[in-house]
C-alpha cells in the first residue's frame, strides 16, 4: 500500500511540475512526510529523507517538464545558463546546512518558506512586467541563493526561480519553462549532496533502513519518478493553455496550502 501512494503522491506532483514549474518537490516533501510518518519510519530522519528523496526525483520530473516547455519555445537558454552555475554550487551546500538542521525544525521552515512564498506571489501585480534582464553574473548570484533554499527546502527551486525571473524580466509562461529546466541541476547536485552528507547519519543508526542511500529512499524514487515524469508532459500542456494571472493565483494558492499543512504537522 504504501507504494501505491508513492504513485499517487509522483502522478499529482508531476502534473503540478508541468504546470507551475516548481518541480513537485512542494508535492513530494509533504506527501513523504506523511507517508512515511504513517508507515512507522524513524521519525528524526523523515524530513531529511522526504527532502533528499524529493530532490533525486525531481531529476526525472523536470526532464519531462522541461522537454514539453522547450517544445513550445518557453524556455530561455541563456537565463539557464547564467543561473546554472550558481544553482549547482549553492544545492551542494544547501543540502551540506539541511544535513545539520533538526528533522521538526527543518520541516516547519519548509512550511513557513511556502507561505511567504504563496504571499509574495499574491501580493505581486498580476500583469507582467517585461525589462531587461539583470547581468550574467548578477544571475549566477541569484542561482546560488536560490539553489541553497531549494536544497534545504527539497524544491526544485521554482517557488524561487518563477518570482525571481518574472520580477527580472521574463514573461510568466517563459519563467515557468525556464525554472522547469533549472530543477535539473538544482536536483542533481542536491540529491547527491543528501546522499553524500546523510551517509554518517544513516550508517550511525542503531536499526538500519531497509532502501536508503544516505537520505535518499530507492523505492519512493523510482515509484514517484516513473508516475511524475508521465504526468508532468500533462502539467505543461495545460499552463500553455492558462492565462498569466490565473497561472499566478493557482501557483500562490498551492503554496499555501502546503505550507499551512507542514507547519502545523510539525507542531503536533
Amino acid at each position: 500500500m504504501m507504494y501505491l501512494w508513492f504513485v499517487i503522491a509522483g502522478a499529482f506532483a508531476g502534473v503540478c511540475a508541468g504546470l507551475f514549474g516548481v518541480g513537485g518537490g512542494l508535492i513530494i516533501v509533504p506527501a513523504l512526510v506523511w507517508i512515511l510518518g504513517a508507515y512507522a519510519f524513524p521519525a528524526e530522519i523523515i524530513p531529511h529523507v522526504s527532502v533528499g528523496t524529493a530532490l533525486a526525483t525531481i531529476i526525472i520530473t523536470s526532464i519531462s517538464s522541461f522537454t514539453a516547455h522547450n517544445k513550445a519555445g518557453n524556455v530561455r537558454w541563456e537565463v539557464f545558463k547564467n543561473l546554472t552555475y550558481g544553482l549547482v554550487i549553492g544545492s551542494l551546500f544547501g543540502a551540506w546546512v539541511a544535513t545539520l538542521i533538526h528533522g521538526q525544525y527543518l520541516q516547519g521552515l519548509i512550511g513557513v518558506f511556502a507561505i511567504a512564498m504563496s504571499i509574495q506571489m499574491f501580493m505581486k501585480k498580476a500583469e507582467e512586467n517585461i525589462k531587461p534582464l539583470p547581468s550574467p553574473v548578477s544571475q549566477s548570484v541569484a542561482g546560488g541563493v536560490i539553489g541553497m533554499a531549494s536544497a534545504i527546502f527539497g524544491i526544485g527551486g521554482g517557488s524561487l526561480n518563477v518570482p525571481y525571473l518574472t520580477h527580472a524580466g521574463l514573461p510568466i509562461k517563459q519563467a515557468v519553462g525556464t525554472s522547469a529546466a533549472c530543477g535539473l541541476p538544482i536536483a542533481i547536485a542536491g540529491a547527491l549532496g543528501f546522499i553524500i552528507f546523510g551517509q554518517s547519519h544513516v550508517a550511525g543508526m542503531s536499526e538500519p533502513v531497509k532502501g536508503l542511500i544516505g537520505f535518499v529512499h530507492l523505492p519512493a524514487f523510482v515509484a514517484i519518478s516513473a508516475a511524475s515524469f508521465i504526468t508532468a508532459k500533462l502539467g505543461a500542456k495545460i499552463a500553455h493553455k492558462m492565462p498569466a494571472a490565473t497561472l499566478k493565483k493557482a501557483f500562490a494558492c498551492l503554496l499555501i496550502v502546503v505550507g499551512c499543512q507542514l507547519l502545523y504537522s510539525s507542531m503536533v
